[in-house]
């Protein structure tokens, strides 16, 4: 699988300095969970879910989430369920190209009862979605997945969610994140990425962000992100990929606040519409957090609408200018030292910048490299196309 395949061979010499190269089953992990970029979720109630699948593999996205947990009632639970292995039946037979797919269950024993009912089509799945993971439920999870690996012959990976009250809750936090860590480190073959579940940590206080607001205005939830990311997502063998929290809106109501988004970087690029576009569609907050994401460490987003997609994976492409100091930094003849930037506007720390820079590398494996007079503005265009 390449990002933004969708594009002419023309379309992707004139926006990329260094193309996309392809992903896939058999890549180094790291990578594969930066290749995760924009993460659908899609209820398994979904009675087009087929269609879904392959619609949205066309419109660039690069995996999604069936979901069997919050976004299914508990009364049609069973019809979900069978829903869902139907669909992959169907699929599995139709054949053609898919996104990545994992399924997100809501309790330990649907993961063998789902592997036996999907029987032939497993191949089509890449792993599972673990939600309120905590050290104890999180252990009979992998236990789980391990036997419904062997049974179905089929190497899954998970993805477990932390979003319990025992993480958001100060008192406990520490100790809940350490015994995660322990776990995960012990089971890492299997862990592909850690996702972070801001919904209900804010749920937990009886709180909703806005669509003018991101999840690091609400304090208490991104004082737990970091801590999240302080424990497993840290830059040495023991960390593991984190994931940006979902984004909830995909339309603008009233707004308070002026919008985000510069006219003048869109005008300069002739695309305007564009611009007002996404403020229809209250976007600008979307891509104001995945800037603050990408700050804090986490990369991709979990999304609930296509038309978010394209601009995580816009602003998922590495820039000229980062790919510039990334491989200053990892070329350097010598440990320690400073450089100065070839854009001449920053200084480039040898040794503090040196996982930073193994990190955007990573990223531009997966996402490709801007060309140098090229903007995410550009990339936003060619994807919003689509």
């Amino acid at each position: 699988m390449i990002h933004f395949d969708f594009l002419s061979e023309g379309a992707r010499g004139a926006l990329f300095h260094h193309a996309p190269k392809a992903v896939d089953a058999s890549s180094d992990l790291a990578l594969q969970a930066m290749h995760l970029g924009a993460t659908l979720y899609c209820p398994a109630t979904r009675l087009q879910l087929v269609q879904d699948i392959v619609r949205s593999r066309a419109r660039g996205v690069s995996s999604m989430v069936l979901c069997l947990e919050d976004s299914v009632p508990n009364d049609q639970l069973a019809e979900a369920e069978d829903n869902l292995v139907h669909q992959l039946q169907q699929l599995h037979e139709e054949g053609g190209a898919i996104p990545r797919l994992f399924v997100r269950v809501r309790a330990v024993e649907q993961i063998g009862d789902l592997v036996a009912r999907i029987g032939s089509a497993m191949p089509l799945i890449s792993g599972f979605v673990l939600p309120k993971f905590t050290a104890d439920v999180g252990r009979r999870y992998l236990d789980a997945l391990d036997e419904a690996a062997r049974s179905s012959g089929v190497e899954l990976l998970a993805m477990p969610v932390i979003e319990s009250a025992e993480v958001m809750h100060l008192e406990s936090r520490v100790r809940a994140l350490e015994s995660i860590r322990e776990l995960l480190c012990e089971r890492r073959e299997r862990v592909l990425a850690v996702r972070v579940g801001a919904s209900d940590f804010s749920g937990i206080y009886g709180l909703r962000r806005s669509g003018e607001t991101t999840v690091y205005d609400v304090r208490v939830v991104s004082n737990a992100i970091a801590e999240v990311v302080n424990v497993l997502g840290r830059a040495d063998s023991t960390g593991f990929t984190i994931t940006g929290p979902v984004w909830e809106y995909f339309a603008s109501g009233e707004r308070i606040f002026k919008p985000r988004l510069r006219s003048s970087v869109f005008a300069e690029h002739g695309v305007l519409q564009l611009r007002q576009s996404l403020l229809l569609r209250d976007l600008d907050g979307l891509i104001r957090e995945i800037e603050l994401d990408k700050a804090n460490g986490l990369v991709g987003k979990t999304v609930i609408h296509p038309s978010h997609v394209a601009a995580v994976h816009a602003l998922s492409v590495v820039t000229h200018e980062e790919f510039a100091d990334a491989t200053d930094v990892l070329g350097a003849v010598s440990p320690g030292g400073v450089l100065r930037s070839e854009y001449g506007n920053k200084m480039n720390e040898v040794n503090p910048h040196r996982a930073w820079a193994q990190k955007v590398l990573l990223r531009a494996h997966a996402f490709g490299v801007a060309g140098p007079d090229v903007s995410f503005v550009d990339l936003l265009a060619a994807g919003a196309e689509t």
